[in-house]
This record gives C-alpha cells, structure tokens and sequence, in this order.
C-alpha cells in the first residue's frame, strides 16, 4: 500500500512538473507573449515609480502651503502623510490594474479590511479624529491652564490620541481626546486679563461705607490691579454673623493668584486697623452650678 502510494505521489508531482515545463515553453515559443508580459511589467513599475514621486511631491506641498498659514505642526504632519498614502494607495491599485489584477474585487476586500478594523479600533479612531479636531479648532494651547473632564492643569502636550496635563502639585494627567472633544472645556488663561473674585465680610455693628472705602483704597493701591477696568464692590449677602462683599478687582491673568492672595491679606490687615471687624464662627459655653 505505502508503495502503491509513493508511486502515485511520484505521478501526480511528475504530471504538474511536465504542465509547468510545457507551459514554460510555449512561452519561450511565443516571443510575443513574453514582450506583452514585459512591457506589462514594466509599464506597472513606471506607474508605481512616477506615482510615488508625484505623492510625495504632491505631499510636500500641502506641507509647505500649511506651514505658510502657520499651521500646527502636528496638523501639518498628519495632513501630509495622509495625503501621501492616499494617493500611494491609488498609485498601487493602478499597477495592479495594469498586471491584469482585478481591481474591484481588490478594492472591495481593502473596504471590508478597512471596516472590520474600524470597528476594532473605534476606540482609537475616536480619539485620533478628537486629536485633529483639537489641533484644527485650538481651544488651548501648550501652557495654557485649562480645566477638561473634572482635572485642571497646565496643557504639557497635546497628542493624537491624548492631551497631556501637569497639575499644580506637578502631577501628570493624561485624558483620552475623545472625553477633551465630549466635555466642556475651560480655558483659565485664554484672556489677557482676568476678574478676580474675592468674598469679603465685616460685623453688623461696623459702618459699612468706611468698610468699602478701605477695601477700595487697597486695590486702587496695588500695583498689580488694573484702573481698567475698574475693580468694583457689590454687597451680596446679610448672612447670619456677616454682611459680606464681592470684591472684584480685574489683573492680567499672570497675576492672578498673587493678586487674589496679597489683597486677601490687605483687606484683613486694612479693615481690622480701620477699626471693622472680621466675623468668624463662635461657640459659647455656659456653665451652671446645680445644688
């Protein structure tokens, strides 16, 4: 049986040998033939070579017209080998096409390729189309202090698929771009100048007019503060031990925390030599001697 096998196994190889030889010499037997399969061939290579060239060129381009608008750099790069596989793509199918390779049978299964690895990555493509659009529209840049889904931090890097915070305590944050895209985003630092908020409170019993102008000498005063515009006092709440104050003067927004913090520290000092008091919760204990 095993020899009946090998000899059968000897056959069928001999059979596909003699069909490939013969096939071999009706090549060489028709000389036109082989030159319609050259040129063929070397029609293919030249569309591929002259197409690839005219990518990159092409890709260039579009490089140098982005950078002339003073694009991104991550834009402009994206663009450019985007449109640079593009159009390799188009060049490849092209040489195929001229091999006699069935093109739209080919540019079907790159569709279904293209879909099923759509679906497995839509996570990621998610994110990269986030990336372009925060390039594109800039809502922030590097430096700036930003606040995106709950953290708030300076803008280290922006990535293609993450932007990269570093908060105050030089921790690092990275959020996909998909949640910087979906979330309101709040740019501490997109304005020149900034309004700075600070709640402010004295007793009932204090006379409340000289309790402003204390307050408004001091801002008036710093050499941070703006005169334009003007910082302002609005009263905006009888509490329960307090009749408090929004003071608001306006700063570059550098000098925002140094102005919110020295003006904290100069009201106090200020409405307490200027004989006002500053309320703060009390708790009174009484005892009583029984017997």
């Amino acid at each position: 049986m095993e020899e009946e096998t090998i000899k059968e196994t000897t056959t069928e190889s001999l059979g596909i040998l003699e069909t490939i030889q013969s096939k071999v010499m009706e090549f060489i037997n028709n000389p036109e033939a082989l030159l319609a399969i050259a040129f063929k061939l070397i029609t293919a290579f030249l569309i591929y070579w002259v197409g690839k060239n005219i990518a990159q060129v092409i890709s260039n381009m579009v490089a140098k017209g982005l950078s002339k608008t003073n694009s991104d750099p991550i834009l402009i790069n994206f663009l450019k080998n985007f449109v640079y596989y593009v159009l390799l793509t188009a060049v490849v199918i092209a040489a195929l096409g001229q091999l006699g390779v069935k093109t739209t049978s080919l540019l079907g299964m790159l569709a279904a390729a293209g879909l099923a690895i759509g679906l497995a990555l839509k996570d990621s493509l998610s994110n990269f189309a986030s990336g372009v659009m925060i390039v594109m529209f800039r809502p922030f840049k590097i430096g700036d202090l930003v606040e995106i889904a709950g953290h708030t931090g300076d803008v280290e890097e922006i990535k293609i698929f993450s932007t990269v915070l570093k908060t105050k305590d030089n921790r690092q944050i990275i959020i996909p771009n998909s949640q910087v895209t979906a979330d309101p985003i709040i740019n501490h630092t997109a304005k020149p100048i900034r309004r700075v908020d600070i709640a402010m409170g004295v007793g009932y019993d204090d006379d409340l007019k000289k309790a402003r102008t204390i307050m408004m000498k001091v801002m008036e005063g710093h050499p941070l503060v703006l005169q334009e515009p003007a910082p302002s006092i609005l009263m905006t709440e009888l509490a329960d031990s307090s009749v408090n104050f929004s003071v608001r003067p306006w700063s570059k927004t550098g000098d925002y925390w140094t102005v919110y913090g020295e003006l904290l520290e100069q009201f106090k000092d200020e409405l307490e030599s200027g004989g006002c008091s500053i309320p703060y919760p009390q708790s009174e204990v009484y005892l009583h001697k029984v017997g």
